[in-house]
């Protein structure tokens, strides 16, 4: 599977995003799905997941209450809508899949299970 994020952007602290993720070349809803993102001189931190069916969600203690997962099988498309930005917010955003044929509700926030990502999308947050 071949995965396209787009939607970053600069915003001010408080402000919001939605990022996008198209995937392309597979059945999207064999993949569980997730965030990652990569700030300066820090290693990847796990953002958010989703399960195949979307029943299931889970989100990093750093983001819980301000950023949404969610997807389209439909449209195969998975989504992040990051409200009430913070700098700390601010770094390259990567989307990744992970399949998992047995479990429609199967997530992970574990990188190394990930099978596909997609190219980085940079968000920044200004004070």
């Amino acid at each position: 599977v071949q995965l396209q994020a787009s939607g970053g952007g600069s915003v001010q602290a408080g402000g919001s995003l939605r990022l996008s993720c198209a995937a392309s070349g597979s059945t999207f809803s064999r993949y569980a799905m997730g965030w990652f993102r990569v700030a300066p001189g820090r290693p990847r931190e796990f953002v958010a997941a989703i399960s195949r069916s979307g029943g299931n969600t889970y989100y990093a203690d750093s983001v819980k209450g301000r950023f949404t997962i969610s997807r389209d099988n439909a449209e195969n498309t998975v989504y992040v809508q990051m409200n009430s930005l913070k700098p700390e917010d601010t770094a390259v955003y990567y989307c990744a899949a992970d399949e998992e044929p047995n479990s429609v509700e199967y997530y992970s926030n574990y990188a190394i299970t990930y099978d596909y990502w997609g190219q980085g999308t940079q968000v920044t947050v200004s004070s």
